[in-house]
């Protein structure tokens, strides 16, 4: 990456904020990621079939900030007694169980979207 000044009297070496070394001097720990809580985060739930006729209930609207996605993941997997995974914003939770699904976002104090039946 060449930068806008280099080899001028202008070029000034990028620095980091924190503690003003070099960026490539640099020690500083990388910053935290900023979850999103999640009062302020809308669940969708919805039922999908996949191939062979598995179905799935599939959360979309969360926030992917943190490591929230995974420890959600992790909580619903066992509260429907049933295996899921996280991919391109989608976490998906093998089996029918929005209902189950439903009661523990509002336990965790997601807000969820409403929603009619179920679609397949």
């Amino acid at each position: 990456m060449t930068r806008l000044f280099a080899g001028t009297p202008f070029d000034r070496p990028p620095t980091c904020e924190r503690c003003g070394a070099l960026i490539t001097a640099c020690v500083c720990p990388p910053p935290e990621p900023e979850r999103v809580p999640p009062e302020q985060q809308v669940v969708k739930i919805s039922i999908e079939k996949r191939k062979r006729g598995k179905v799935v209930t599939a959360l979309r609207g969360l926030s992917d900030q943190g490591a929230g996605p995974s420890d959600l993941l992790s909580h619903l997997k066992s509260v429907c007694g049933a295996g899921g995974t996280y991919k391109d914003g989608v976490l998906e939770i093998q089996g029918e169980h929005p209902e189950r699904v439903r009661e523990a976002l509002l336990r965790l104090g997601y807000r969820v979207h409403p929603s009619g039946p179920p679609h397949r």
